[in-house]
């Protein structure tokens, strides 16, 4: 009994040891609770982003160093995850990224960037996961096709600051989260991968038969979006019954 209560205790050790060692964002997210479904802007759960041990090189963190504008010249080669919240960041620039294509996740969440150059994220094959919540974007560049987690809540978004054909070579992306900015319609072009679509509290006032399903020639049926979020917007869904005959269900809003 003495031995098994000793690899108990030693098993408890090296979990809290391994818990302990992530970076603050990864260490909360085993016991986070879920947040109440009126909460537009709760924490987003985007699946298990925990780490193992032999990876902890590959993160750099430079979150809230209170002024940092630019990261460009510490983050090694071998960069996979860069988390730089909080900070003063104001521009992403065609060269910040360069050589980084390792990179799997990009975090600028809470700063200044208010544009990212056009062609800045090209160069990133193994991107996955880019979270840019409250900055000051207006428009979108172009997002390498790999993306899988696209972030870009409380902004300044517009609708013509993104491009009729963003989304439509982006065939792995699943969250698209666009909460919160000035959209005044319903981004066209989106992949048949995508599972969770968040548009609440916009400008969105009408939307296109095909916003959601080719209304003519019913090519397909969207099985795996289940999740759309269009509540907070001037639009009465209700007069735009052909949108949706192509989903699981329904849309989240307003129906009077």
């Amino acid at each position: 009994m003495k031995l098994l209560a000793l690899l108990s205790l030693l098993a408890l050790m090296l979990q809290e040891a391994r818990t302990a060692s992530l970076p603050k964002t990864e260490r909360g997210r085993e016991g986070d609770q879920p947040h109440g479904e009126g909460d537009s802007y709760a924490v987003l759960q985007l699946g298990d982003y925990v780490l193992s041990p032999d990876s902890y090189d590959q993160v750099i963190d430079l979150s809230n160093y209170d002024e940092l504008t630019d990261y460009r010249d510490q983050l090694p080669k071998t960069t996979a995850y860069l988390y730089a919240r909080f900070n003063r960041i104001s521009h992403i620039r065609a060269g910040d990224f360069k050589g980084l294509t390792k990179l799997k996740r990009i975090d600028l969440s809470s700063n200044f960037i208010s544009s990212i150059d056009g062609d800045a994220l090209l160069l990133l094959p193994a991107l996955r996961d880019l979270i840019l919540p409250e900055n000051k974007l207006a428009a979108l560049p172009v997002l390498p096709t790999g993306i899988e987690v696209l972030d870009i809540r409380l902004n300044q978004l517009q609708s013509s600051g993104i491009q009729p054909e963003a989304f439509r070579a982006l065939e792995k992306l699943q969250f698209l989260y666009l909460a919160g900015n000035l959209l005044d319609s319903i981004p066209r072009s989106l992949p048949l991968s995508l599972r969770s679509l968040h548009l609440q509290n916009n400008m969105i006032e009408t939307m296109q038969r095909d916003a959601f399903c080719d209304a003519e020639r019913h090519k397909h049926t969207r099985r795996q979006l289940e999740d759309i979020r269009l509540d907070g917007n001037p639009i009465n869904l209700s007069l735009f019954p052909s949108a949706y005959f192509c989903l699981p269900r329904l849309p989240t809003g307003r129906f009077t």
